[in-house]
């Protein structure tokens, strides 16, 4: 397999997927990152621990029609191109 544009983007893809299909109940909460995690005080930085948190919720919430397109897509253009 060649590293070409289209594997990387491919590659990004499947990142974004995983990020979008982690459950905060039944497997995020198992390693200490509910959402109960990480609640910080007002005036507070949030750590890096509550920044990943809010990534995963953002990307989740924001990427879900995207992804359900981009990844017809991808899978079209391999049915059709191998």
């Amino acid at each position: 397999m060649a590293f070409t544009l289209y594997s990387l983007m491919q590659a990004a893809l499947l990142c974004v997927n995983a990020i979008a299909v982690l459950h905060e109940e039944r497997f995020l909460k198992n390693i200490g990152w509910g959402t109960d995690q990480g609640i910080g005080g007002f005036g507070e930085e949030p750590g890096i621990k509550s920044q990943l948190m809010n990534l995963i919720r953002s990307v989740r919430t924001v990427m879900r029609v995207p992804l359900i397109i981009v990844n017809s897509i991808t899978i079209v253009l391999l049915l059709l191109f191998g």
